[in-house]
């Protein structure tokens, strides 16, 4: 019989929960949706801020809004009908989707490391190093670059015969636990998402941590502790997302053949779908004193 739907169990283990995490995984999506937006219009509406950092800040809020809608809606309305049919061609969209971005994020992340890199290590080359057309460049690369190696491997993983159980214990179409439905051989695909791991994830990893290697070289080199302090502040919130989002991306990909526990596999998929997404917004306005001066000023215009 040929499988025309899955079966998302989602957090149907825990049915006291349900409505419990309904309203908190709205209240998450309603503050990412708002916090990313409030960044968008701040660093396109501000002159102060139309630097090429703000630029891949402004498509960062702009992906993170992609990345958290290819979830996050699903996961609601399973929650509040309290049931996960899912059509095998919206699993593959969602799995595309969730690949795809993560791509992506992985991909800008490292063209944020790069602008700081020269920024603080290249400060007198910085604007014709990173002009517009560069920046334009980098961020195009970065959304284009993994579509064609995530269509691929969608369409490899779906062409596999799904003649066990339906049910996915997962709350998103994600390449393990799809896979541990999977009746044929699946060798290749677990090789290929392996490669597209290091590829996409920690490749771009490797290459941050080498950029940031590079930055901490040069900050010990000044001689003023302001400075010092300035420069830690302005990387040292992109370094947490980096490891945080990559962290947890690389033990969930890379481990796609392990006998990992549903439990583990849905804790670690809910860091870098759910937690980070919900903290990038704060690390990034919080410690960022431009952002900030922004900010006020665009309250005291809407209070005036």
């Amino acid at each position: 019989t040929t499988l025309m739907e899955f079966v998302l169990l989602g957090f149907s283990d825990s049915p006291d929960l349900q409505w419990i995490l309904f309203g908190l995984f709205l209240f998450i999506y309603s503050t990412i949706l708002m916090s990313n937006i409030i960044i968008i219009l701040i660093t396109k509406t501000f002159p102060a801020l139309q630097t090429p950092m703000y630029f891949y800040l402004r498509n960062f809020s702009f992906l993170e809004i992609c990345y958290v809608t290819a979830t996050l809606p699903r996961m609601l309305m399973d929650l509040y009908t309290q049931k996960g049919n899912i059509s095998l061609l919206a699993c593959a969209a969602q799995m595309f989707f969730v690949l795809t971005l993560g791509s992506t994020e992985c991909l800008l992340l490292t063209k944020m490391a790069y602008d700081c890199y020269v920024a603080i290590c290249n400060p007198l080359h910085y604007s014709l190093v990173m002009n517009h057309k560069v920046c334009m460049q980098l961020v195009a690369a970065s959304w284009i670059g993994g579509i064609p190696v995530q269509i691929g491997q969608t369409y490899q993983i779906f062409s596999l015969p799904f003649c066990r159980s339906n049910r996915i214990n997962h709350f998103i179409c994600d390449i393990p636990p799809v896979l541990k439905l999977a009746c044929g051989n699946t060798f290749v695909n677990e090789i290929e998402a392996y490669v597209a791991t290091v590829v996409f994830v920690m490749g771009p990893f490797l290459l941050i941590i080498i950029s940031y290697a590079k930055i901490i070289c040069n900050i010990l080199k000044l001689s003023s502790a302001r400075g010092r302090s300035k420069a830690f502040s302005t990387c040292s919130s992109h370094l947490v997302v980096v490891i945080l989002f990559c962290g947890t991306a690389c033990i969930t990909y890379l481990q796609a053949n392990a006998n990992q526990s549903d439990g583990m596999q849905k804790l670690l998929s809910l860091f870098y779908t759910i937690l980070i997404p919900t903290l990038n917004p704060i690390i990034y306005t919080l410690r960022n004193k431009d952002i900030m001066v922004a900010l006020r000023k665009l309250i005291t215009t809407l209070s005036t």
